[in-house]
């Protein structure tokens, strides 16, 4: 499998952490997603009074919010050079960013792009929206309907950057990973 640097992205509610959580416990490394300690910490922060699905509304700076994230996975592929390991694989990538930012019709400079043009993984995986399996919770704070546009918005933005997105089919999580795995070792 050579060292590569594999993203599993996806809406959500979609299943990628149970996956990403399912390598790890394969043994495989596993950069785990930020963005959840974030929005926690956002809420306590700010006035979640206004709740609604974009967790941006309650930081005060949303530019600064989304650079801090921006930063936070760029760290995560930055070790995951110094590794001495044969794959990695990351809970969201930094196009991930950019996606959202998309999404909520927030502007973003050359500065972020250029992150996701510098920072290069070698494939990505996208899990598809799941209705079944969908739960929302106190960090998850999208709809089902609001996921399947995020799912849209993740698949342009890997797009715009070069890169082809692979499906994960809708099964059980080791089938996932087995289906994950078995890519990776014809690639």
């Amino acid at each position: 499998m050579g060292k590569n640097k594999v993203v599993i992205t996806g809406a959500p509610g979609t299943g990628k952490t149970s996956i990403v959580n399912g390598l790890e416990q394969k043994g495989f490394h596993c950069f785990h997603e930020i963005i959840r300690d974030m929005t926690s910490k956002a809420k306590k922060e700010g006035n979640s009074n206004d709740f609604v699905s974009n967790p941006l509304v309650f930081v005060e700076d949303a530019h600064q919010f989304n650079m801090d994230l921006l930063l936070g996975r760029t760290a995560h592929y930055k070790q995951s050079l110094k590794t001495n390991v044969p794959i990695s694989f990351f809970d969201r990538g930094i196009p991930d960013v950019l996606a959202y930012m998309d999404f909520f019709g927030q502007a973003y400079d050359e500065e972020f792009m250029a992150y996701c043009e510098i920072h290069r993984y070698d494939s990505v995986f996208i899990v598809p929206p799941w209705k079944e399996i969908y739960i929302s919770d106190n960090e998850r704070l999208e709809s089902f309907e609001e996921a399947e546009k995020i799912h849209l918005a993740l698949m342009a933005t890997y797009s715009q950057f070069g890169y082809d997105p692979i499906e994960v089919p809708k099964d059980e999580v080791h089938k996932r990973i087995d289906f994950i795995l078995e890519i990776l070792k014809n690639i």
